[in-house]
């Protein structure tokens, strides 16, 4: 596979590895210099060795040799099942837990646990890396997930998804304190410009984006905030309560990096999941409990 970039014209000059490791998703920055040292990075079609900073315009050639087969095995990971039937499975995904496998992360996902627990029930329309999910959640936002059993429900699931009918409720601790108890915020989001692991509100190739969110409780120094989505973009809530210089708690890629509460990644929780059955056609509703570190943090700040 070969990747053409050309270096925009704000670009700062960064060394080259780290700016195709920003760039290229799902490719590290170690991967990179490994191409590098084989020739299989060109500026102009001439070799660079890693430190060479990049300028704007510069036009970039990148040979990635396409990833070997990797067999995903079942393994018997055990699951908080929030329901399940012949077509769906809902689940309360814990802390640190990947959705699916990735560089970094082949076994110990939610992938590798549904299909030890569903064996050859799950739908393929994402392929192998991800039989069954239909929509994800980040690694340390923890909470509910629909499983798709099969292609119908799939289909059914993912159009619901994409016309914003599932109802998705949130809930998390924010640093500070909101101006408003209860309000929307509405941006674009996209992928950040210079950050490719990052996204942003500002940015002009970006989606439609709108959070509704209504404070529970005024903590110490934070808000307990619930969040309702009308759209679904990746890191959503993450960016829209950064935007508003009030990030979640433990977020280190949108917030600080001071981490006084010692937690582990961002304090959000994916409470509530609302779907029309595709098979019945009957509203369903599932709650997942808060996490206990979530309830512990809560009682400190409580006081």
């Amino acid at each position: 596979m070969t990747e053409n970039i050309i270096v925009p014209e704000y670009a700062e000059p960064v060394r080259i590895d780290r700016f195709l490791a920003d760039e290229l998703e799902g490719v590290t920055r170690t991967h990179i210099q490994k191409l590098i040292d084989e020739e299989k990075v060109l500026v102009f079609d001439k070799k660079v060795k890693s430190n060479y900073k990049v300028a704007p315009n510069d036009h970039i050639t990148i040979d990635i040799p396409e990833p070997k087969s990797v067999d995903i095995l079942p393994e018997d990971i055990e699951l908080d099942i929030l329901y399940e039937d012949d077509d769906v499975l809902v689940v309360n995904k814990p802390k640190g837990m990947v959705v699916h496998p990735a560089a970094g992360h082949e076994s110990g996902t939610l992938v590798n646990a549904i299909m030890y627990h569903c064996k050859d029930s799950l739908s393929g329309i994402n392929g192998d890396l991800r039989p069954g999910i239909v929509h994800r959640i980040d690694m340390d936002t923890t909470g509910s997930l629909i499983i798709c059993k099969n292609d119908f429900t799939h289909v059914d699931i993912a159009k619901q998804i994409s016309e914003h009918t599932v109802n998705r409720i949130y809930e998390g601790i924010v640093s500070g304190h909101l101006k408003e108890d209860e309000s929307v915020v509405k941006s674009l989001i996209g992928r950040d410009l210079k950050n490719r692991k990052k996204m942003s509100a500002n940015t002009k190739n970006g989606k439609e984006a709108i959070t509704h969110f209504k404070v529970l409780d005024r903590l110490k120094n934070a808000d307990y905030v619930r969040f309702k989505l009308e759209t679904g973009r990746t890191h959503q809530i993450r960016v829209h309560m950064s935007m508003l210089g009030h990030p979640l708690l433990g977020d280190e890629l949108y917030g600080s990096k001071k981490n006084p509460y010692h937690l582990t990644g961002q304090t959000l929780h994916a409470k509530t999941i609302g779907f029309i059955h595709p098979r019945t056609g009957e509203y369903m509703e599932f709650e997942a409990p808060l996490p206990m570190y979530f309830t512990d943090l809560l009682n400190r700040l409580r006081g």
